[in-house]
């Protein structure tokens, strides 16, 4: 087995590479991308390259910039910060503090086409709100001192007023690389949900029509809120939001709920099967003429032997539901039942086909007003953190049912929300599969933007956001834990931090500047940052090897030597890291490692000797 360097760094470029790599690899020469092959091999659907080439779309100032900073590395890495979840040793759930952009292309490698369902609740730009103002030109001491303070000196969020000369396009450059870098996490059959209300809704979906494809938009949920605002500004109040879903590809089916008891009324009649009704044969509605598909009119033979043709009201050819075999078909399995019916004055047989309520759902309505509005929200975060702590919160109510609607009840479905502002999604989490005896697990991920001073969250005790955030999840699993009465229900979550990389970070000097470049290589001589920690590193690399935050992690002593094991079902191999300064060769065989296994340890721990030795053993990488 090869013995190779570990590499930190993962850009969103690099998979994208590899991926054009892996399905155009004539268009690559010598590891770079050759415009004239990819061109030749794509033909006529590349755009022409004329100066000036004109195509639909939306436009702003600053879309260019945003569609790099989506391919830009993070500088950074995620640590835990053990004492702050519930459950920390035996939960799956997530909860991440940072700046989201940074977050999600850290969860890249690790989850991509994991996630089930997405749903976001960003800032609405009403001229008031925070926005991040995303900087990567800056150093990561840059990043820790604006990411510890919200200052003028240098801050993740801004206020984006509407005298701002760039307003609606400093919003859509925060949310465009953020849902790039969303779209690579979804699985294939996934789903994304975005809250949203006038100010951008149309500047959203044109963002997401084109990054998830105008194809697969399910439709624009309007939900009422319960109050109108905004009666003062001489237009219009408004009373509802709205709610973008956008799949991934077609692969993903959305759900029903299940029927009242007033739904299961209809289901009137029964046979063998069980409690039916019935539905007209003659297709009805859209596309219900003859011209529409000839082949469904044909005449059917009723009970007394007369031939019946589908005939419209008025008189006009209409056609069948389904063609002859299909018919055959379900007459074979007593499908079909003929009733009389009134028409022109007089009785005559008609068609109907039986369709029973045995597993029947209720597709959903884009019209939600029988959820309590935000009224009601407002009092859940009360009841849970206090009062007048975090302003328009999202009913639970509404977040479960879209879970429900577009996540399975026992697939361990992955659902994140990166806006997580006052965690809601993570509590709609718990009560959903409380309400269906679900295991559904949760990302959340919140910046720690700090409360104004005279706020009720500060006065309540709280620094940010974030604070706020885990506190809510914390007080909603302690209210169901009160309740619980099934063993396997995880009510907890585990919190890591974006923080500066374990890694040291390479500077370019000038090659005439002998005594900086002597510098640099000193310090090189130790790629890990002073005073360094292992849990730390082993976060980092889990996230670099492609493991899952929620991989079962082992400690294991062999001999001198602490280990740990890393194990997860979306990995094939295990992964083993000890960070001790010198490593037993024997180690891996302790561990059980086979060659498919990978194992992370300090180059200088091992001689050259033991390296080979070990490469033979398994994968090995060194630091």
């Amino acid at each position: 087995m090869p013995h190779t360097r570990l590499r930190p760094a993962f850009t969103f470029t690099e998979e994208r590479l590899a991926e054009l790599r892996r399905v155009v690899p004539e268009a690559f020469a010598d590891g770079r991308v050759n415009w004239d092959a990819l061109r030749e091999a794509l033909g006529t659907h590349l755009e022409p390259d004329e100066a000036g080439a004109e195509h639909f779309g939306l436009f702003w100032p600053g879309k260019r910039e945003a569609r790099r900073l989506a391919a830009v590395p993070s500088r950074g890495t995620l640590v835990p910060a053990p004492g702050e979840g519930v459950d920390e040793d035996t939960t799956r759930n997530v909860f991440i503090e940072g700046d989201n952009l940074e977050v999600l292309k850290l969860l890249q490698k690790s989850y991509a086409g994991r996630v089930k369902m997405i749903y976001i609740d960003p800032p609405y730009n009403t001229g008031s709100d925070l926005v991040y103002r995303d900087d990567f030109s800056e150093s990561r001491e840059g990043y820790l001192r604006r990411s510890g303070d919200i200052d003028e000196a240098g801050d993740a969020l801004t206020t984006n007023t509407k005298a701002d000369g760039r307003y609606h396009s400093n919003w859509l450059s925060m949310m465009y690389p953020r849902l790039r870098l969303a779209w690579g996490l979804l699985r294939d059959d996934g789903v994304l949900f975005a809250s949203i209300d006038n100010n951008e809704v149309h500047h959203l979906r044109a963002i997401l029509n084109e990054v998830f494809g105008e194809e697969n938009f399910l439709g624009c949920i309007v939900r009422a809120t319960g109050t109108t605002t905004g009666q003062d500004g001489g237009a219009f109040g408004s009373s509802f939001d709205y709610m973008l879903a956008y799949s991934k590809s077609d692969s993903f089916q959305l759900g029903g709920f299940a029927l009242s008891e007033d739904d299961a009324l209809r289901f009137n009649e029964q046979d063998a099967r069980g409690a039916y009704s019935t539905l007209q044969l003659r297709k009805t509605g859209n596309a219900d003429r003859r011209a529409d598909r000839p082949s469904m009119y044909y005449p059917l033979p009723d009970p007394d032997g007369n031939d019946v043709y589908p005939i419209g009201p008025g008189g006009y050819e209409s056609r069948w539901r389904c063609g002859k075999d299909t018919l055959a078909k379900m007459q074979a399995d007593d499908l079909i039942v003929w009733k009389r019916v009134k028409r022109d004055g007089a009785e005559q047989w008609a068609p109907y086909v039986k369709y029973y309520l045995e597993g029947r759902e209720k597709r959903p309505s884009p019209l939600w007003v029988d959820i309590e509005g935000n009224k009601k929200a407002t009092n859940e975060v009360k009841e849970l953190v206090g009062p007048k702590v975090f302003s328009n919160p999202k009913p639970t109510e509404a977040i479960c049912r879209v879970i429900q609607l577009a996540t399975e009840k026992d697939t361990e479905d992955v659902v994140l929300d990166f806006f997580a502002g006052s965690g809601t999604t993570a509590h709609a989490v718990f009560v959903q599969n409380r309400n269906d005896g679900g295991n559904r697990r949760f990302i959340c991920i919140q910046y720690p933007e700090r409360v104004a001073p005279e706020s009720g969250a500060a006065q309540a005790g709280f620094d940010n956001i974030a604070e706020i955030c885990k506190q809510r999840i914390r007080a909603a699993a302690q209210k169901l834990a009160g309740q619980r009465d099934l063993k396997h229900e995880d009510l907890g979550f585990r919190v890591l931090r974006r923080e500066s990389s374990s890694f040291s970070e390479w500077t370019d000097v000038s090659d005439d500047d002998l005594t900086a470049l002597e510098l640099q290589l000193d310090t090189a001589e130790s790629p890990l940052v002073d005073g360094w920690r292992s849990d730390n590193v082993l976060v980092e690399v889990m996230l670099t090897e492609g493991f899952p935050l929620d991989s079962a992690v082992t400690p294991r002593k062999a001999g001198r030597n602490r280990a740990t094991l890393v194990e997860s079902e979306h990995r094939a191999h295990k992964l083993a890291a000890c960070f001790d300064v010198r490593v037993d060769a024997a180690l891996p065989d302790a561990l059980g490692l086979a060659e498919s296994d990978v194992f992370v340890c300090l180059d200088t721990a091992l001689d050259d000797a033991a390296k080979l030795r070990l490469a033979e053993r398994c994968h090995l990488k060194t630091i």
